[in-house]
């Protein structure tokens, strides 16, 4: 079986043509990434980035053959600047202060551009794994309670259970010993 980065050829070829003739019918990129991902059962994320990877691919012979007479490419990637990072990253995070998600917060400072909105999502996404110092620095700046770290996150949350567990075998034990309290008063009153 021979795959183009994980899809058979005989895949790679169905979602391009699947793709080039939504294109020609008018249909968006995003609605035909989670139309073919719904009916082979996989993730609309997961065949936008196999789309993407496959178009980059043109030097391969196979992808060329598969492409040849359509005209589909994939736009160049704009980065956001210093100053765009800065201001998307201080939006994002006043909206969260205000006690919204971060998914939330990004659809507000994009104001429904969903091109926008996925680009943000990725680039706050990036920020907070690689530069948490930065954002750390951006939420003091703006006076907004710092981010906590996922394993901060995951440590309350880890605290959380051990005490929710604790709570359970005291609750536990109280009645056992109630029991106990009562079967004494029982018999002492015989």
């Amino acid at each position: 079986m021979n795959k183009i980065n994980g899809y058979t050829e005989e895949e790679a070829t169905g979602l391009i043509e699947y793709i080039y003739t939504g294109k020609n019918a008018g249909k968006t990129l995003s609605y035909l990434f989670e139309t073919y991902g719904k009916e082979h059962s996989r993730a609309k994320g997961s065949v936008r980035n196999y789309y993407y990877a496959f178009l980059k691919k043109r030097d391969d012979s196979r992808v060329k053959q598969i492409l040849d007479g359509k005209d589909l490419q994939a736009g160049k990637i704009k980065p956001f600047t210093e100053e765009e990072t800065d201001e998307m990253l201080r939006r994002v995070l006043t909206e969260k202060s205000k006690g919204v998600s971060v998914r939330r917060a990004i659809m507000n400072v994009s104001e429904g551009d969903e091109r926008l909105m996925l680009r943000m999502q990725n680039k706050y996404r990036n920020l907070m794994k690689k530069q948490p110092e930065r954002v750390a620095k951006a939420a003091k700046e703006a006076g907004i309670p710092e981010e906590k770290t996922f394993l901060q996150r995951k440590l309350e949350r880890e605290i959380d259970a051990l005490y929710s567990r604790l709570a359970i075998d005291l609750r536990r034990e109280n009645a056992e010993l109630r029991a106990e309290l009562e079967k004494l008063r029982s018999k002492s009153r015989e």
